[in-house]
């Protein structure tokens, strides 16, 4: 038993950051004859490393701007594909983010994409991982800003403290020439450092209506697509299925 308390004790020192109590901890209580007392001093520690990990969790989701509500839980999967489902459930282990490849979800409006996307960052905060969720008009409007005050490079430096990036709605609002530069720079300086996930209306064929020229939309395209899972929506719209149940209880009102 106390083999077993004093790994514990040292494991959860480790854990949070006490070097002393680490190396020393359990020879304090045994030298002054209290080694009963060590599986009760491990537990308070192990105590105390849930009530801090429970803490960052907060401020992890806190600090993610992910949609409450859209989670794995409130997501209905019985309208997605069961590949499509199970590459979800396979990314939720956050094995991607350690290798810094890319998500990529693909398909038409209101098909899930964003509920999906964000039900998987909500998951790896659970594990401890940073996740930022942003429209992607909203952040290239703030990136602008930043370069306009000679404080991009700060602002990209910013976002790398997340390891995961949520694009939500890729090519939804037409850009220009000078939004597309800063999107372009923010997909190269995440390339193989941090993961990005990204939804988007537009197949790959159409991202020239992003970025404007075949060259920068060859390589914005090489630099998400190189180390990267394909998520297809192929399903009917919830959208208009809602639309289409209530027009026909209208008609038969």
């Amino acid at each position: 038993m106390n083999d077993s308390s004093r790994k514990e004790i040292q494991d959860a020192a480790v854990k949070l950051r006490l070097p002393t109590i680490a190396r020393q901890g359990s020879q304090v209580f045994e030298r002054a004859g209290h080694q009963d007392a060590l599986p009760a001093f491990a537990e308070a520690l192990n105590m105390e490393c849930e009530a801090r990990q429970g803490r960052r969790i907060e401020r992890l989701r806190l600090a993610s701007k992910l949609p409450e509500g859209k989670t794995f839980g409130s997501l209905d999967k019985k309208r997605l594909p069961r590949p499509l489902m199970q590459s979800l459930n396979d990314l939720a282990n956050g094995a991607f983010v350690k290798d810094a490849t890319n998500v990529l979800a693909f398909g038409l409006p209101g098909v899930g994409k964003t509920h999906a996307v964000a039900a998987l960052g909500h998951v790896l905060i659970d594990s401890g991982i940073p996740v930022y969720f942003t429209p992607t008009f909203r952040l290239v409007q703030e990136l602008l800003e930043a370069k306009r005050e000679y404080a991009l490079p700060r602002a990209l430096r910013r976002l790398e403290r997340f390891e995961v990036l949520i694009l939500d709605d890729l090519g939804y609002v037409q850009q220009t020439q000078e939004e597309m530069e800063v999107l372009f720079t923010l997909l190269a300086e995440r390339y193989e450092r941090v993961s990005t996930v990204i939804t988007s209306n537009l197949v790959f064929s159409q991202w020239e209506q992003i970025f404007k020229n075949p060259l920068t939309t060859a390589a914005a395209i090489d630099r998400v697509v190189h180390h990267s899972v394909i998520l297809e929506f192929n399903v009917a719209s919830y959208r208009n299925e809602e639309a289409e149940k209530r027009s026909k209880a209208s008609a038969e009102v």
